[in-house]
């Protein structure tokens, strides 16, 4: 298979390129497309055979299941059972944009987008191309990153074909993405609703709409034959180059730990780059010192620093708190080993 790669305006995409896109998802074949988080990659939900033929391309294990994209809240029905008052609430405050609900799935959607479970992850992504894909389409459209499994999600279309290249029928290219990590999940099938993966809407927005919402994941639901929330491997979103994590103030030691063993080294942190002296076989990279600026560049960063040919990537944990937990959430998935 050779994947075609088409670029494209999202504030004003080509009608005819769309209509090829179209064409392909219809047919049961895979289209990859920006989101306001990361790249996606999409096949019609309500195709088996389609949504089958991501796990294929993307070596996912068939016990995560796919995040399934609509144009607009009024199309939930489509996909799920019930549509609660939280969860318009929700919609109403959030959509299009960065979130992720769970609730009950209807019996049209196929099995092996829920991973044979009982509910379904749906959001409304807020990315002008992908609102123009999904709308031409007008079909709801299952898509989890666009890369191999366990691998760095893509925030460019170059990363997509680095992983994906000749898996894939079309590539949209619609510039970078702005957001940089994933939605956030929330699950609205329990009591009170948990956060089953953080991401860019925090708890806190979510708790003025909806009240209490329960905190962190049972470390058996991360291990569980049937995921809720894709996610929520123990390992995931990793470079191909080890990654390991250190505290504020220890880097300075492991530093020279590992210089005496291993030759090229890449090292991301958040300090004031005036602050920092490093030797030359150090790759370092600062990244903007509040949340979003830096969910914005990190998997842009690690995705460069991977194809550096370096020995291993250190990279300095932002401090444990609340706004920073999607953050540190990603950090240890990507150095999960």
């Amino acid at each position: 298979m050779k994947t075609v790669v088409i670029s494209l305006d999202p504030a004003a995409p080509d009608q005819q390129a769309l209509a090829e896109a179209v064409r392909v998802l219809r047919g049961g074949g895979l289209v990859a497309f920006p989101t306001e988080t990361v790249y996606g990659l999409g096949a019609n939900a309500l195709d088996a055979a389609a949504a089958a033929g991501i796990f294929a391309a993307k070596g996912r294990p068939a016990n995560n299941p796919l995040i399934v994209h609509l144009a607009e809240a009024d199309q939930v029905h489509q996909v799920a059972a019930d549509w609660p008052e939280p969860a318009m609430r929700l919609a109403q405050r959030f959509w299009p944009g960065p979130l992720t609900l769970v609730l009950p799935k209807r019996a049209t959607v196929p099995d092996v987008v829920t991973a044979k479970g009982p509910t379904v992850a749906v959001r409304v992504p807020a990315h002008p191309l992908a609102q123009a894909l999904l709308r031409a389409a007008d079909l709801p459209i299952a898509a989890p990153s666009a890369n191999r499994s366990t691998e760095l999600s893509p925030t460019r279309a170059e990363h997509v074909l680095r992983s994906l290249d000749g898996r894939i029928d079309i590539l949209l290219d619609g510039g970078p993405t702005s957001g940089g990590i994933e939605s956030t999940v929330l699950d609205l099938t329990t009591t009170p609703p948990r956060v089953l993966r953080p991401g860019p809407i925090g708890i806190t927005e979510l708790e003025a709409e909806v009240g209490s919402i329960a905190r962190g994941v049972p470390p058996s639901a991360e291990t569980a034959c049937i995921l809720p929330s894709p996610g929520m491997m123990p390992r995931h979103y990793a470079p191909r180059t080890p990654l390991e994590c250190i505290e504020v103030g220890k880097e300075a030691e492991r530093l020279a730990s590992l210089l005496s063993a291993e030759r090229r080294i890449g090292w991301v942190t958040f300090a004031a780059a005036d602050e920092i002296i490093v030797r030359s076989e150090i790759h370092l990279r600062v990244l903007p010192a509040d949340p979003a600026g830096y969910a914005a560049q990190l998997y842009a960063i690690l995705h460069e620093l991977d194809t550096a040919g370096l020995d291993r990537i250190l990279v300095t944990l932002p401090p444990d708190t609340d706004d920073w937990l999607a953050v540190r959430d990603r950090l240890r998935r990507a150095a999960s080993n």
